[in-house]
Formats: structure tokens, C-alpha cells, sequence
């Protein structure tokens, strides 16, 4: 295998590889809109088509929803499965595009180029860096590094509605030995990173009901329990002075990061003032004693995302509310029960309730986290990849968000996931005037064929 004649045929093959992206950025793959069903299907048969003239076994799979494409090549080596999705999200408000969102352009910018039109970043660009890379082996060493799977979806940005079934029903044909999920981020424009840790997401949404009817608080007020009041008693009571959750067995399962983690973190270096001064504030309000990359890492929250109740009109009016309500979520990590912590709230919640009030709960999903072992080799052939084609070296982070296909990889097929991208904290997914960096996508690609080197030869 010649890593080096790859890495010539990526540059040299530039201006071919992004037309072949700006092609896919023309198709409006827009998943939550029905009126876009048919634009989803030509967009799994346009990477199907792409797929097979690299000579892969690909195929477009139907399911209730957006058809999945699943494709099969290369011998040998390590099995991998690199996972990505073709749909995109909707354009509104489109007044405040400017340029049509599915006429991708390459703009200047005193920076360098960026790719504009949706999908650019969030997945189309990112998943197009990982097929550039193996069309370049192909094409340089006339097969690829190793056993290689590529499982990408229609409905991401949906909910994925199919993918838990879909991936049940074809468990045999989709497990390998690591997947390879490109959905992420740079730390920063110099440093690519591995993200080794996902926080699990818990919702919960409590309403409090106290008299029948709402109250002239003239007439009722200091006798008639007000349900806000309670409300108010028990978000309040969600964490103690030093900002730590309150919930009864909340840190089960929650680790310390590893020294050598500790220390990739600390060499980031991480502005915490620049971080919060970006959004108008000044102190963490996390736990006491964490860092401002721990808090947003590696510990667990809770967050009241939204209160209900009373008069919330203009004006004014002296009502005591029948009822209040407040919408709480919980970051989880490390081996944290999402079930164990729902149900240790509500208990917590109804333990505080007056005679007078009573409770109801509705839930709103219930995720563990994703930790990866990196002690598979694999991690840190990647980690050191990476470093070779960028500035600065790589380093595994975390990621306060979610990304469920992880977790549904390890629970249903087994596997642990490696999440390298390659987007930008200002790549504006999921708004108007989304882009992707040209080089972005020109060292993602570099970067790809080099992790598919190393982690193909083990070494």
C-alpha cells in the first residue's frame, strides 16, 4: 500500500471530488418533509451509483421511511463500518439564505473557501471526505486497505425512525470490528479530535395540580396551596450549593476521567473565560472544583429547560393557577441508568408534594451514554493519523450532546464507535447559509486515507 502516491491523488483529484460533492449538495434531501420522499430516494440511488464505480457492492435498502444505503468492499484486515447521513435538514426561514440553499457555491472568505448550501457540513461534505478517501485507494493500489462496510441513512435528522429496527433486522450483516462515524468536529481549526465519550440524554416533563380551578388570589391567596410555589420548591431543590444534582443516586456510575485524558484536556488549551464571555457570562456555574471542559464533558447535569404556569399574558393578573409545569433534562454519563435516575426523580418530586397537590409525569426519551474503550489500539493509531496530517496533534475529547447511533452500534451490534469530523464550531448546521470549510473537506479526505492506513495495518 502506498499511503504517500494516496494522499497525491487526493490533491490532484480536488476540483473532481468536490464537483462530485456539489452534485449531492443539489439534491434536496430533506427528511422530515414528506414532499421531499421521492428527492430522498434519487439521493440513496445517486451514492449507490457512486459507490459501486469504486466497486463497491452497494445497495439501496427500503424501509418505512428513507431508504438506507448499504454497500460492501475490500478484503482482509479489520472489518470496519463507517456510518453517515444523506439527509438534510429544512431550509426555513429561507428569506434568509443568501443563495438558494440546494445551488451549492464555493465562496471566498478572508480565511479561505468554504463550501455554502445545506448539507455542506452536517452530513454531506463529511460523509463525501470518507468516499473520497477509498476512491483514492482504489484508484492508487486498486482495492481497498482493508474489509470495509459503509451504512449510511435517510433519516437522520428525523428522528431515525428506521434505524433501530433496520439495524435489529440485518445485526449479521452490519457488525464489524469498529465503526467509523464522521458526524463531528474539529476542537479547534488546527486540531482534529477522536470523541471518545457522548453524553446520554434523559427528559422529563412534570405538571403540578393543586385547586380545580384557578384562584382571585384575593379571595384565596395565603389559604389555597398555589402550585408554583411547589414548583418552585422543587426545581429549587435540584442542587446543593456547590452545584451538584441533588437527585438520590444521581452519581451512580459516574467516573473520574483517566490521568492521561486529564492531561490531553489540559494541553487544549481551553479558554474558559473567552468560552462563557462569547455568550455574556463570566463564572462557571457547574460544580465546584470542575473544569469548564469536565463540565461540558465528562459530569452529568441537570437542566430546567422551561416553567409553565399561571398568567403569562401582557399585563397583569392576580390568579393562583390550578396548575404548573416544568420541563427538565438530564446529561448523563459514564454507566448512569437513565431508568434508575427517571424514577429516583419522581419519587424525589412526589416525597415533596403538599397534601393538597398532586403530580403528573411525562417522559421524553430515556438514553444512556456512549463511552469508548480506548484501549483498542485502533483509537490511538487514529489519534496519531490524525496528528500527522494536521498542525496540531489530535486528542480524545468528549462531546456534551448526543449521538444515539453510537449507543445503538454498542447495544445492538456489539461495537464501539470512533467519531472523527471535521466540521466547524461556525459551520452554521442546521441554519441558514450552512458551509464547510474547502479545507475541511480537502484534509478530511487526507485524513481519512491516512486513519484507513494505520488502522489497516494495526500499526
Amino acid at each position: 500500500m502506498s499511503l504517500d502516491a494516496v494522499l497525491d491523488k487526493l490533491d490532484s483529484d480536488l476540483d473532481d471530488a468536490l464537483e462530485r460533492l456539489m452534485a449531492l449538495l443539489r439534491l434536496p434531501s430533506i427528511s422530515t418533509d414528506p414532499a421531499y420522499k421521492e428527492d430522498c430516494a434519487k439521493t440513496a440511488d445517486a451514492l449507490v451509483a457512486d459507490l459501486a464505480s469504486i466497486g463497491f457492492e452497494a445497495t439501496a435498502r427500503p424501509t418505512p421511511g428513507h431508504p438506507m444505503v448499504v454497500a460492501h468492499g475490500g478484503e482482509g484486515g479489520p472489518h470496519l463500518l463507517f456510518y453517515g447521513h444523506y439527509d438534510v435538514q429544512p431550509v426555513d426561514p429561507l428569506n434568509l439564505w443568501d443563495q438558494p440553499p440546494f445551488e451549492p457555491i464555493i465562496e471566498e472568505r478572508p480565511e479561505g473557501k468554504v463550501i455554502r448550501g445545506r448539507g455542506a457540513a452536517d452530513d454531506k461534505g463529511q460523509l463525501m471526505t470518507f468516499i473520497e478517501a477509498c476512491r483514492a485507494w482504489v484508484a492508487v493500489n486498486g482495492a481497498l486497505p482493508c474489509r470495509i462496510t459503509i451504512f449510511l441513512e435517510g433519516e437522520e435528522e428525523s428522528g431515525s425512525p428506521s434505524l433501530v429496527p433496520f439495524m435489529k433486522e440485518n445485526a449479521e450483516e452490519l457488525t464489524c470490528d469498529l465503526a467509523l462515524i464522521c458526524d463531528t468536529g474539529l476542537f479547534d481549526p488546527e486540531t482534529p479530535a477522536v470523541t471518545t465519550m457522548l453524553r446520554g440524554l434523559l427528559g422529563q416533563e412534570i405538571t403540578i395540580t393543586g385547586p380545580d380551578r384557578d384562584l382571585h388570589s384575593g379571595s384565596y391567596g395565603g389559604a389555597a396551596m398555589n402550585p408554583i410555589r411547589v414548583l418552585a420548591r422543587v426545581l429549587a431543590s435540584l442542587h446543593d450549593e456547590t452545584g451538584r444534582v441533588t437527585v438520590p443516586g444521581f452519581y451512580d456510575g459516574v467516573p473520574e476521567i483517566d490521568a492521561q485524558i486529564s492531561e490531553q484536556w489540559e494541553g487544549l488549551g481551553f479558554d474558559d473565560d473567552a468560552f462563557l464571555g462569547a455568550v455574556g457570562l463570566s463564572e462557571p456555574a457547574g460544580e465546584s472544583g470542575r473544569s469548564v471542559l469536565e463540565m461540558l464533558w465528562s459530569r452529568p447535569t441537570c437542566e430546567i429547560n422551561g416553567i409553565s404556569g399561571g398568567y403569562e399574558g401582557d399585563g397583569f393578573k392576580t390568579v393562583l393557577p390550578s396548575k404548573a409545569s416544568a420541563k427538565v433534562s438530564f446529561r448523563l454519563v459514564g454507566t448512569q441508568d437513565p431508568i434508575a435516575i427517571r424514577e429516583s426523580f419522581q419519587q424525589m418530586v412526589t416525597d415533596m408534594l403538599p397534601a393538597d397537590c398532586e403530580v403528573d409525569f411525562h417522559d421524553h426519551g430515556a438514553s444512556p451514554a456512549s463511552v469508548m474503550s480506548t484501549d483498542n489500539p485502533a483509537f490511538e493509531q487514529a489519534r496519531q493519523a490524525l496528528s500527522d496530517e494536521w498542525p496540531k496533534e489530535a486528542a480524545f475529547i468528549g462531546a456534551g450532546g448526543s449521538i444515539p447511533v453510537a449507543g445503538y452500534f454498542k447495544s445492538i451490534l456489539g461495537m464501539d464507535s470512533m467519531l472523527i469530523g471535521f466540521g466547524k464550531d461556525d459551520d452554521l448546521i442546521h441554519s441558514p447559509n450552512e458551509k464547510y470549510d474547502l479545507s475541511s473537506f480537502h484534509r478530511g479526505m487526507r485524513s481519512w486515507a491516512r486513519v484507513l492506513e494505520r488502522v489497516s495495518k494495526g500499526a
